[in-house]
């Protein structure tokens, strides 16, 4: 049975990673899905690999304009939206000595005014019963070195899940959040860090995740379209933390020191 049949769903940052995953479980699941990137090329070549039931958009969400124009997009589209993933995103680390106006602005500008004026837009296109799905991320719930400005940005994406939910609950439409662990995707391209540095991160923590493994784009993708589908009907407000007993393993450890 499709739990997305008939349904037009968009994901934004929908060309790699935990997005694109997405889209196509959306798919299997039996929607129309409209993605967004940054680059053309990218949006292009994501459709075509989606198929049929799959559309573009090239949109920063950091970006106001575009966002607006999105919005303005999708509604000569389709007319509506009964699905909304809020994904974009990525991650730059550095230590508190080398933290810029840059690098904070840049993080804050696509995590969080992104995310809220995603929302903000793209919610005159759904109605009622219409569900809403934030990315957040598990380094909320851990210091982690170099991630301070990542982690603050995802916090506040974090305090929208119970912000959101509470203004959106008078017109029906359901919003929560996935929190991944550490997945196996591109996301370390865009955190500044060298090769050495990743690896070097990706073997500290791997020997912490009791699965002994990192998680796949397509296993969230799977948690998205529950928070997405109505057999998640009864669910408003709540985050799903995925591998969150790597920090509690963590922290066992750190304990015992």
């Amino acid at each position: 049975m499709s739990k997305l049949k008939n349904k037009i769903a968009l994901i934004t940052g929908g060309t790699s990673g935990i997005g694109k995953a997405t889209a196509v479980d959306f798919i299997e699941q039996g929607a129309t899905v409209i993605i967004t990137g940054r680059h053309q090329s990218t949006v292009d070549e994501t459709v075509k690999e989606l198929g049929n039931n799959a559309k573009g958009i090239v949109a920063d969400s950091s970006n106001i304009a575009d966002l607006k124009e999105l919005a303005e997009k999708i509604k000569a589209l389709t007319g509506k939206v009964d699905v909304l993933f809020v994904n974009a995103g990525y991650g730059k680390f550095a230590p508190i000595e080398m933290i810029d106006e840059a690098h904070f602005d840049e993080q804050f500008n696509v995590l969080v005014k992104g995310t809220l004026f995603t929302v903000q837009s793209i919610l005159p296109l759904m109605g009622e019963g219409s569900s809403i799905v934030l990315n957040t991320s598990i380094v909320t719930e851990k210091g982690m070195q170099g991630a301070s400005v990542y982690s603050a940005a995802k916090s506040a994406v974090q305090s929208f899940v119970k912000t959101f939910a509470s203004e959106l609950s008078s017109r029906k439409i359901r919003l929560n959040a996935v929190s991944p662990g550490p997945i196996e995707t591109a996301f370390f391209d865009k955190t500044g860090m060298n090769e050495e540095q990743i690896q070097g991160f990706a073997g500290a923590v791997l020997p912490q995740v009791p699965m002994a493994r990192f998680g796949k784009s397509s296993e969230v993708a799977k948690a998205v379209t529950f928070l997405a589908s109505d057999d998640a009907s009864y669910m408003h407000g709540t985050e799903f933390l995925l591998m969150a007993e790597w920090f509690n393993f963590k922290n066992l450890k750190n304990n015992k020191r």
